[in-house]
This record gives C-alpha cells, structure tokens and sequence, in this order.
C-alpha cells in the first residue's frame, strides 16, 4: 500500500485518525507510522522566500557586492537567487534550526533566518536588506 498522511490537529480529527489506524490494523495486521509535531512552512513562504532572495541577489550586484567581495576572493562571480539561498540562507538555516532544506522548515524558521542576514548585512557591509515580502 502506498504512503498516505494524516492532519491531526484537533479532538476530531485525533478521533478520525484513531477510527482509521484501527481499520487499517484489522485489516493489514501491520501498519507503519511517520509523523511530524511541527508545522512545515507554507508554499506561500517557500515562494516569499524566493523572491526575497532574488531582491538579495540584485540589492547586492547593484551595491558592488558580488560573491567575490562577500564570499570568494579571486572570481567576480554575480549573485542570483539560488546563489544567496545556497551561499546565505542555507548555512544559517543549518546552523539555526539544523535543517539542510528549506523545505524542511517550519513556519517560524524562516523570520529566524531572516533576521540574522539582516543584521549581519547591516553590519558588516552597511546594506539594508529588503524587507521580507508581504502576501503579493
């Protein structure tokens, strides 16, 4: 039988999952269980995410900041939005919440992420980042 999931997030859907495990048992007499207790980002903050990194990206060519002057020192080598989730977010997010995908983030990942990049920008290079996209 092929995988399926199950949202358990409140009394009935706790008692409509228990009902289930219960037919599946008596039918199978083997069932195997995965679960999750936190929240997986949303798509709308994967894609949040990745036009906040494609602002990134052009913010710091357009400031003379190429990956060579932020990263590696003998190539010019422009940023673009996979570059800066590869060579930014992802080695905070790693660090932060110990998950190697974005993916993989929770829903309050993200800000967390955010907000050191933000600062370690305005710090190091003077530079603002873009605020974190709004719904649009």
């Amino acid at each position: 039988m092929t995988g399926q999931h199950w949202v358990v997030n409140s009394s009935t859907t706790r008692d409509d999952f228990i009902n289930h495990v219960t037919e599946l048992f008596n039918k199978h007499h083997y069932v195997t269980f995965t679960w999750d207790v936190a929240k997986q980002r949303t798509k709308r903050q994967n894609n949040a995410l990745h036009v906040w990194l494609g602002q990134v990206a052009n913010l710091l060519n357009e400031s003379g900041m190429d990956m060579k002057k932020t990263l590696k020192a003998e190539t010019d080598i422009p940023w673009t939005m996979q570059s800066a989730k590869d060579h930014l977010w992802r080695p905070i997010q790693k660090t932060l919440v110990d998950k190697e995908s974005t993916a993989d983030c929770e829903t309050t990942d993200y800000n967390k992420v955010y907000e050191i990049l933000s600062r370690h920008f305005s710090q190091k290079f003077g530079i603002t980042l873009p605020e974190w996209p709004k719904n649009d």
